[in-house]
């Protein structure tokens, strides 16, 4: 909802004859090109952007003449995440072309506009300002790639658009080793390799779906994954797993491990309808480590990060034995 106690209505913008009975939301994002178009739907449903005075759909034609004008809180018309000084993140690594953090759970490694205030991208404007300029979008500064909300560890930031190029070109490469743990549901094999291909659900837009000869795409994208796993420990019907992710797709563990029959303990897209998580408010997957060469030198740089303490206890519950 938006905070009626901190609004701008200054901000507007006439329509000109070269962009006579272009949609409402066309128009919008011409004025602001820095915001993604997911934002600006949102922002138009939620009646932040007039015409004339006068609250308008999305899908409208505008005027040459109309008067486009926003009205909500005052830092939404941001260029750039917000500084959050107050926000703590654990650097792992850091220097002057590259940079490691320890993301927490329950933490989006990076929002969609200004009005997101409570992410990694967030901490990372505010410690270095610098960072914001890096990579392709402003709002995921140096990111050279993503965790999910609940996966907490490592995260690589390039910190020069140089050291940012290269570092994804090595992830495209399948050069970059990238580890997890995870607790999952079953007596899993010693170990495995899981390759399917994946593709968005539309059915529900939280997942991704595996695509097998029996369920096909039907002309959605889809991506190549492949996840190695080796079973570290099992216990109480439950296998801790070191997982290798071979390639980078959305949900690629979570989506693989549950078409396997093993879905991770506490994961509420992709696990089973039981309550028992161990106590967790979070799924069990911790990106534990981080093999890559330096962008500037080649040095081969090896980063691990120790499990939090909340998935301890619960392999200290279960007495997990590696």
């Amino acid at each position: 909802m938006v905070d009626q106690g901190a609004v701008v209505d200054s901000a507007s913008w006439a329509v000109p004859p070269e962009l006579e009975s272009v949609r409402l939301d066309v128009f919008v994002r011409r004025c602001l090109p820095h915001f993604p178009r997911r934002e600006i739907d949102k922002a138009i449903a939620e009646k932040l952007f007039s015409v004339n005075g006068r609250c308008a759909k999305k899908g409208e034609r505008v005027v040459a003449g109309d008067r486009v004008a926003f009205s909500g809180p005052i830092h939404w018309l941001a260029a750039a995440p917000p500084p959050a000084a107050e926000i703590d993140i654990g650097v792992v690594y850091e220097d002057e072309t590259i940079l490691v953090l320890n993301k927490p759970a329950g933490m989006a490694t990076h929002g969609f506009s200004a009005r997101d205030q409570s992410t990694l991208a967030n901490f990372l404007s505010a410690h270095w300002p610098q960072i914001v300029h890096v990579g392709k979008s402003r709002w995921e500064p140096g990111l050279v790639h993503r965790l999910d909300i609940e996966t907490s560890g490592l995260l690589l930031i390039a910190k020069k658009q140089t050291a940012y190029n290269r570092l994804r070109e090595q992830f495209r490469r399948r050069e970059v080793k990238k580890i997890y743990w995870a607790l999952v549901w079953g007596d899993t094999d010693a170990n495995g390799q899981i390759e399917f291909p994946l593709a968005h659900d539309r059915r529900d837009k939280r997942r991704m779906r595996v695509v097998t000869q029996t369920h096909g795409a039907r002309g959605a994208r889809v991506w190549q994954a492949l996840t190695r796993y080796r079973k570290l420990g099992a216990a109480k019907g439950a296998s801790c797993l070191e997982i290798d992710m071979a390639t980078g797709v959305t949900h690629q563990i979570r989506a693989h491990l549950a078409a396997i029959g093993h879905p991770i303990v506490g994961d509420g897209v992709y696990g089973p309808e039981r309550k028992e998580a161990f106590g967790l408010t979070r799924h069990f997957l911790h990106a534990k480590g981080l093999q890559f060469s330096h962008p500037d030198n080649g040095r081969v740089i090896k980063l691990d990060a120790e499990l939090p303490q909340e998935l301890c206890t619960v392999l200290k519950r279960l007495a997990v034995d590696f």
